[in-house]
């Protein structure tokens, strides 16, 4: 008797197993091929990506590699194509290059091209504070107190590991514009800071001994 009714259960659970695979066919069709559509075009664009990079970094290298005296428009063209790419290691690797050949004269270009990188592409969060300081630094001979605090602002306010550079960047600031207290507050706050860059650290306190001891 109990063989019977075990037979019976098990036959019983194995046509409701097929009535639902019958009664929801259309359905566990749509999503199988949705599954195998979702896979495709996860590893297409994987593979879509790792073949844009491969395109920019070439791009870059060969426009280095052909870089004269001749053909700088090219190069600055070219240049601010990939910085607009927005790629994480081309595209600052780009604006690096422009400005240390002095490729671009506008600041506002310059500025422009630091926003692109600063604001809209992925990138570690220190590398993101490197530029800021670099944007800092291209625009210290140029700029006022406001903006080159603006510009810094983002580091002083943070913990960053490039905070010391840019308290030492304004104190220079302040120390070429005359303005000796506010140069003495930001070495200050240099020797103060616990994370402070060790080399940073060392030449705040000669800045101290040497310039602002009574």
């Amino acid at each position: 008797m109990d063989e019977d009714i075990t037979i019976i259960n098990t036959n019983t659970r194995n046509e409701r197993i097929k009535n639902f695979f019958i009664n929801n066919k259309n359905k566990l069709i749509t999503f199988l091929i949705s599954v195998i559509l979702i896979s495709i075009l996860f590893f297409g664009y994987g593979e879509y990506k790792k073949n844009e990079i491969i395109k920019i970094s070439n791009l870059y290298n060969s426009t280095i590699i052909d870089f004269s005296d001749d053909n700088k428009k090219k190069t600055t063209d070219t240049l601010i194509q990939i910085v607009n790419k927005k790629d994480s290691t081309y595209s600052p690797l780009s604006l690096y290059f422009i400005i240390d050949n002095n490729l671009i004269i506008d600041r506002n270009i310059i500025n422009d091209l630091f926003d692109i990188l600063i604001q809209k592409t992925s990138l570690d969060k220190e590398i993101k504070n490197l530029l800021v300081f670099k944007k800092g630094l291209f625009n210290a001979d140029q700029s006022s107190e406001n903006e080159l605090l603006h510009i810094l602002d983002p580091l002083i306010k943070t913990e960053s590991v490039w905070k010391s550079h840019a308290l030492y960047l304004m104190a220079e600031f302040f120390y070429e514009k005359n303005e000796k207290l506010k140069s003495k507050e930001f070495f200050n706050q240099i020797i103060d800071l616990e994370n402070s860059n060790p080399d940073i650290i060392q030449e705040a306190q000669k800045r101290l001994n040497r310039d602002f001891s009574d």
